[in-house]
Formats: structure tokens, C-alpha cells, sequence
């Protein structure tokens, strides 16, 4: 192993809707995490993989803490809870343009007791004045000891690139974990269900995203063609929302299809044939055996 080579695992926790996702794909140059201006977007864990020619950096997104109001809800906030077990930095973001909640707070007490180096990330300084920066930083400093406070916009790159420095001073050092190519662990079957969600969420009403789920059922490669097929379901609670994802004629579903299509072709490098179909399965996110079918078992954290 190279003596000088810094490697480690970085999770990033906050509150929803904190950047956490827009963050992990403008370092990685590509979208692995969706991005919704929904809250609770994030449902899994992202891993995504950051190198330099010395260091190799694994970061975990984590879904946003928040009030659980089914058992969907709890597993998310279990799973943003157990990532911090194990890892060499805690990057605690917030949304520098919202003042100090008592959601933060609470994340605040549950990161007291953790021994790693923790950093606090006040997002979204391009909304920010300097005297509001100032003005967040000084309040957050009241609440915890940092080791490290850096303002950053994920939007737009602004001290993104002094924020890893500054994490790669801290990591230890270590093997390269995984292939110096690699940007993620998921497979691609899970990025492609997350790109369908997202267009879902893009395109809906506030009455369907969080009871939507994505399943792909299959994907295979035409014979003697370079195009992919893509069959997928999209899950939602109630025959109401059902129309309203299927919408007029079919137009918002057609819209999804096509928004998603040109994300999966940029994803896997080939033309894609998507078809999507749309059920109904009532109270999904409260239903143990239906979580774990659709991947949000908390035993898998």
C-alpha cells in the first residue's frame, strides 16, 4: 500500500432539502443522487466515489432527518442515523438561507456524542449575503464545536474544491477501496429507478412524490442493436394519484418517460427504449414486507 495514499468514508447528514444530493453529483461531474425541490428526496444511501491522484474519498448521502409519519419515514431516519457508525468525517449541511431550526437542533444533540471529526457546511451561500454568512456561522458556532465550518454552493461549485482539500487533510491513510473508475457502488438498475423517480417528483403535484416507488422490471440489451430496453413500474398509494402520474391522454406519463429516457441514455451510454406502467398498491410505505421488497430494508444498513 502507498504510504501517502489518504482514503476514507465521509457521511453527509442534514435536514432535507440541504443540497446533500445537488452536492454529491457537482464533485462526481455526474447524477447519481436525484434532485427534487421536494423535501426527503433522498431514500437510500448514495455512495459515491471521489478521486485524486493521492486520495480517494467515499461519500455517503444519507436521506433527510425529519418527524416520521409511517414506517418509510423512521426507516429513513434509522438509515441517516447508522450511516455515522464507522465513517473518518460527519459533514453536517444545512441551508445557510434558512435560519437555525429546531430540526438542526435535533440533529445537533444525536451528533454530540460522535468522536469523528465533524463538519458543519452552510449550503447555498449564493443566496447569502457575507453579513448572513457571518451571521450563520457565529450562530452555529454557539451550538457545537466544529472542527471545521465551510461555506459552500453545491449549485454552483463556489469553495467546493477548498472543502475537499480540507477533507482530504483529515483522512487517514488507506487503500484505495475501490477501482480509480468507479463513481458509485449502486448498480445501475437502482440509478435508473432513482432517475424515473426524480422525473416523477419533477413533474407531480404535492400529493404524490413521497408515495411514489420505482421498480425496474427488466432491462435487456436488443439483439443485434444497440438498444436498451427498460420495463418499470411506477408504485403509488392511491387510484388518484394514478391519474394524475398517467394524466391526459397519457401526456405527464409520456412527459416522464421522455425526460427520464434522455437521463438513462447519458447514464449508460446507448439508446434507450423505456416503457413505464403505473399501479396501485394502497398504504405501501406502511407495509413491512413491501419496504423490503422495494428496497428499504433497515437490515441492509
Amino acid at each position: 500500500m502507498d504510504n501517502t495514499f489518504k482514503s476514507g468514508f465521509i457521511t453527509i447528514v442534514g435536514r432535507p432539502n440541504a443540497g446533500k444530493s445537488t452536492f454529491i453529483n457537482q464533485i462526481l461531474k455526474q447524477k447519481i443522487a436525484i434532485i427534487s425541490d421536494k423535501p426527503q428526496t433522498t431514500r437510500n444511501k448514495i455512495q459515491g466515489i471521489y478521486n485524486t491522484a493521492d486520495s480517494q474519498m467515499i461519500f455517503i448521502d444519507t436521506p433527510g432527518i425529519h418527524k416520521p409519519k409511517h414506517k418509510l419515514g423512521q426507516i429513513l431516519n434509522e438509515t441517516a442515523f447508522n450511516a455515522l457508525r464507522e465513517v473518518d468525517i460527519i459533514l453536517f449541511m444545512v441551508s445557510g438561507n434558512e435560519s437555525l431550526s429546531g430540526g438542526n437542533r435535533y440533529i445537533i444533540e444525536h451528533l454530540k456524542n460522535i468522536k469523528q471529526p465533524m463538519f458543519l457546511i452552510i449550503n447555498k451561500i449564493d443566496l447569502m449575503t457575507k453579513e448572513e454568512i457571518y451571521h450563520t456561522i457565529d450562530t452555529y458556532q454557539k451550538e457545537y464545536n466544529f472542527s471545521e465550518i465551510v461555506p459552500i454552493s453545491a449549485l454552483t461549485n463556489e469553495n467546493v474544491n477548498h472543502l475537499l482539500e480540507l477533507i482530504q487533510s483529515y483522512l487517514p491513510n488507506g487503500p484505495k477501496y475501490y477501482p480509480l473508475d468507479t463513481i458509485t457502488d449502486h448498480p445501475e438498475q437502482f440509478i435508473i429507478a432513482e432517475l424515473i423517480r426524480e422525473k416523477v417528483l419533477l413533474k407531480t403535484r404535492e400529493e404524490v412524490p413521497h408515495s411514489v416507488a420505482v421498480i425496474i422490471d427488466e432491462i435487456k440489451k436488443r439483439k443485434k442493436s444497440h438498444v436498451i430496453d427498460v420495463m418499470a413500474t411506477i408504485i403509488v398509494e392511491r387510484s388518484s394519484q394514478k391519474g394524475i402520474i398517467i394524466g391526459k391522454g397519457g401526456k405527464m406519463l409520456k412527459d416522464i418517460g421522455r425526460l427520464a429516457r434522455l437521463d438513462i441514455q447519458n447514464l449508460l451510454g446507448s439508446k434507450v427504449y423505456l416503457e413505464l406502467w403505473v399501479k396501485v398498491i394502497e398504504d405501501w410505505r406502511n407495509r413491512t414486507y413491501l419496504l423490503n421488497e422495494f428496497g428499504y430494508n433497515k437490515n441492509t444498513y
